[in-house]
């Protein structure tokens, strides 16, 4: 399990987007990753929360606003950890689009996945997707 990702990550459990208006603290994702020139919640900001949460514990990351960006980073696991990066495709398998957080379990039946994100139904949260949706398990090395 990596504690001090989960750790991070959870600490902005509740985050969410506010209405007519700018959360300045998922602002801060993006500005301190280099995305200055994002001036609005309203951007995909999944991979944004991910890339903080990386970057403030020293991790890889990538850098990028796209959830598909982290298909390459770290290393490929079959048998995920608590605090792992999980991927998943969102419209079609074919699609660049889709969603990255940290895993944080399997349901009883697997056909679920629990994932530690930003960017859940407008907030840091945890939420379960399906798990055909996977695309796949990445470990974040230090740097």
């Amino acid at each position: 399990m990596n504690t001090s990702l989960i750790n991070t990550a959870l600490s902005q459990y509740g985050i969410k987007e506010y209405q007519n208006s700018q959360n300045p603290e998922i602002l801060k994702y993006f500005h301190e990753i280099g995305k200055s020139w994002v001036t609005t919640d309203e951007t995909a900001w999944c991979s944004a929360f991910v890339n903080w949460v990386a970057k403030m514990n020293c991790f890889v990351h990538s850098g990028e606003l796209t959830a598909r960006s982290w298909a390459n980073i770290g290393t490929t696991v079959n048998n995920p950890s608590i605090g792992d990066i999980v991927i998943f495709w969102r419209e079609s398998l074919q699609s660049w689009k889709g969603h990255v957080g940290f895993y944080i379990g399997y349901s009883e039946d697997r056909k679920w996945i629990y994932c530690l994100g930003g960017n859940q139904n407008n907030q840091v949260n945890i939420k379960a997707y399906p798990s055909y949706r996977l695309l796949g398990f990445r470990r974040l090395a230090s740097v």
